[in-house]
């Protein structure tokens, strides 16, 4: 990066440029359509393209690292890999719920969650079970408000 680099005044452009363009700008970096995803996820990924054409993407042996490292850590599952890790609670940890004056206490196991000895995928079903209605599990066990915010 020289004195006169203009990337760094492309970045700082993202932020005040307008979701039009923004998007004008994705089909010409990305030479598609831009996803239907929010103003922030347009500047990060446009901030990262616009880097990676001026500078160089990451090495190849970087990107075969990653990805084993990705392949350890989800085993190659798909729906796994688009969960967040940071979201997911810590195996072995315990979620404690009061319903109708009983206390339910659920487990975060490697493969989700145990309730009363059975294993379950999901939180929701644990609540569904719990209450005879539709929950959210996350929002039932008090791991997100109702507005899906952690």
């Amino acid at each position: 990066m020289t004195i006169h680099d203009p990337i760094p005044a492309r970045l700082a452009a993202l932020k005040t440029a307008t979701t039009p363009d923004l998007k004008k700008q994705w089909r010409d970096l990305f030479d598609s359509e831009p996803p239907p995803f929010n103003r922030r996820y347009l500047e990060s990924r446009l901030a990262y393209r616009i880097q990676e054409l001026a500078y160089g993407g990451l090495k190849p042996e970087t990107i075969r690292r990653l990805e084993r490292l990705g392949e350890e850590l989800d085993g190659g599952d798909r729906k796994k890999s688009r969960v967040r890790a940071d979201t997911m609670p810590i195996a072995g940890t315990r979620l404690i719920r009061e319903w109708q004056g009983v206390e339910h206490v659920v487990t975060v196991t490697a493969d989700g969650f145990e309730w009363q000895g059975r294993p379950y995928k999901s939180l929701s079903a644990i609540a569904r079970a719990i209450t005879g209605t539709r929950w959210n599990g996350w929002v039932f066990f008090g791991l997100r408000n109702r507005r899906g915010r952690s």
